[in-house]
C-alpha cells in the first residue's frame, strides 16, 4: 500500500479542473456590486470654518486664561507671583515641592477664572475672599517661617494644607453659586 507521494501529486493536478471561463471577472462584479467603493471625504467650507472658529476660540481662552489679571479683582491671592525675593518658597528647597506648589496655585487660579461675579452672589463672593485673604495671609507666615527654619515637615505640609484649603473653599463657592443660578452651572460646564 505504499505509493510515492510524488506520484500521488502528479495525479492531483492532473485532476483538478479548470475554472469556467471569465470566472474571477464575475466574482469581482458581485463584489463590487455588494460593497461599493467608499466615497473620498473632501473637506467642505463649513469644516473649515468651524475649525478656524475652534482654534480661534481656545487661543482666546488660552491667552485670557494666561493673563496675570483676569476680571477678577481679588485682594492679593496670587502669592506665586507677588513674593519678595528674601522668602523662599516650596519650590526653592525641592523640584517636587515646587510641583505640588504650581498645582495647586494653578488650580487655585483656575477656579477663580472659572467663578462668575455678579451682583447678585457679592456678598457671598466677598466672604469667600476674605476666608481666601486669611488663609493667603497665613501662607505668607508659614512661607516666612520656612525661610527663617529651613525645611521640616511640619511647615511643608502646613504650607500644603494652607493650598488644600484655598482649593477647597473655592470648590464650595462654585457649588454654592450653582446652586444659586443652576443656568450658570450648565455655563461652567460647557466652558469645561
Amino acid at each position: 500500500m505504499a505509493q510515492d507521494i510524488r506520484e500521488l501529486f502528479k495525479n492531483e493536478k492532473a485532476s483538478h479542473e479548470k475554472m469556467p471561463n471569465k470566472h474571477q471577472e464575475r466574482f469581482l462584479e458581485k463584489l463590487d456590486a455588494a460593497l461599493p467603493q467608499q466615497k473620498k471625504r473632501s473637506f467642505s467650507w463649513m469644516q473649515i470654518a468651524a475649525s478656524i472658529v475652534v482654534i480661534l476660540g481656545l487661543s482666546f481662552g488660552a491667552f485670557k486664561f494666561l493673563q496675570p489679571n483676569s476680571g477678577i479683582e481679588t485682594p492679593n491671592i496670587e502669592v506665586a507671583e507677588t513674593k519678595p525675593e528674601s522668602i523662599k518658597t516650596l519650590g526653592d528647597f525641592s523640584p517636587g515641592l515646587k510641583k505640588v506648589e504650581d498645582y495647586y496655585m494653578a488650580s487655585i487660579n483656575l477656579e477663580l477664572s472659572k467663578i462668575k461675579y455678579t451682583p447678585e452672589t457679592k456678598e457671598m463672593f466677598d466672604d469667600y475672599l476674605e476666608q481666601l485673604e486669611a488663609l493667603d495671609k497665613e501662607y505668607k507666615r508659614l512661607s516666612a517661617d520656612l525661610t527663617e527654619t529651613g525645611l521640616n515637615e511640619l511647615t511643608v505640609n502646613a504650607l500644603i494644607d494652607n493650598l488644600k484649603l484655598r482649593l477647597n473653599l473655592l470648590y464650595r463657592l462654585r457649588t454654592q453659586l450653582q446652586e444659586l443660578n443652576p443656568s450658570a452651572s450648565t455655563d461652567v460646564k460647557q466652558s469645561i
